[in-house]
């Protein structure tokens, strides 16, 4: 179920090798710096939990995952804390409030991203403006105005793509002609590809409004509705090849999710973290026109594959 939800039912293998090449080409520069880092905490109870070491050292050769054996107490859980807080750039500080006692591994991937725009907005480029909440409020906001040149357009949304400096990276925003709601849940992986795909060079009248917040959610839900409910189920999962435990069946308690993201005249600041807990039981006229002055869709994304390492949706509330 997992091979299948995760990697499109590609071999463990392969999507292992795919994934390490893919992180390992997500590099920093002198205008932009993107991180990447991931860790494995277990608990320190060699009578409850044996903990598989090819399981580890994949982790380590593939994903450069550090691994560390802690007691799983209150100072684990700070130093879990700090840790994801250091690889986001302080960003995101706390994804663990407490360890319960029928945790025994958690699997932490934090992300940070900081780049300035190739053109960074001037004081004449900023507007007062007004969007329209999902709640269907009207609120003040600071727009940022610009000409862009990659236009984005399928038959019920349209967007553009900006560039980072140096070209590594763009931020790219979609626009649903309908409600945002409705069309995140329609959006598969190929509609989005397609979206994508649509770019074509033509000037664009933007208008993006300044933005920054912190969103956090648990995703045990949508990965079940995914297609991986067996992970969840206490009595069927199987995951034999991460360990055993003396104290009953291994099997995901939860999957914790954060992301802080701020967008501004200079630039995008961006961090990301997941958490994976493994229990037992214990002036140029525009050809193209996109004013995001409603909920819209916002990828940080990577040029040569055109893969998202952000994404979100920005409502207002």
């Amino acid at each position: 179920e997992m091979e299948k939800v995760l990697g499109s039912g590609m071999p463990l293998d392969e999507l292992n090798k795919y994934l390490s090449s893919f992180s390992g080409s997500l590099t920093s520069g002198e205008d932009f710096k993107l991180k990447n880092a991931n860790s494995i905490w277990f608990r320190d109870e060699e009578n409850r939990l044996t903990v598989e070491k090819d399981f580890l050292q994949k982790n380590a050769d593939y994903f450069g995952a550090a691994i560390y054996k802690r007691a799983f107490d209150n100072s684990t859980c700070k130093e879990i804390n700090n840790w994801v807080s250091d690889n986001t750039d302080g960003m995101i500080n706390n994804i663990l409030d407490s360890i319960p006692d029928e945790a025994i591994m958690y699997l932490v991937n934090a992300v940070s991203f900081d780049a300035e725009w190739d053109i960074i907005y001037r004081e004449n480029d900023i507007a007062d403006g007004k969007f329209t909440n999902s709640e269907d409020k009207l609120m003040k906001v600071t727009m940022l105005c610009s000409d862009e040149s990659i236009y984005l357009e399928d038959e019920d949304c349209k967007g553009f793509i900006k560039q980072y400096k140096d070209g590594k990276y763009s931020f790219a925003a979609i626009l649903p002609g309908g409600d945002i709601k409705s069309f995140i849940t329609s959006l598969s992986g190929e509609k989005l590809s397609k979206i994508l795909g649509s770019a074509e060079d033509c000037i664009v009248e933007v208008k993006l409004p300044k933005f920054g917040y912190e969103y956090s959610s648990k995703l045990n839900d949508a990965l079940s509705a995914l297609g991986m409910p067996t992970a969840f189920d206490q009595n069927n999962a199987d995951f034999s090849g991460i360990g055993k435990s003396t104290m009953g069946n291994i099997s995901i308690g939860e999957v914790i999710h954060k992301t802080k993201i701020e967008v501004n005249e200079k630039g995008t600041k961006a961090g990301a973290a997941a958490l994976v807990e493994l229990v037992d039981e214990g002036c140029v006229i525009a050809e193209k026109q996109v004013i995001l002055n409603r909920p819209f869709m916002y990828m940080i994304l990577d040029n040569e594959t055109m893969l998202p390492l952000f994404a979100g949706i920005y409502t207002g509330v």
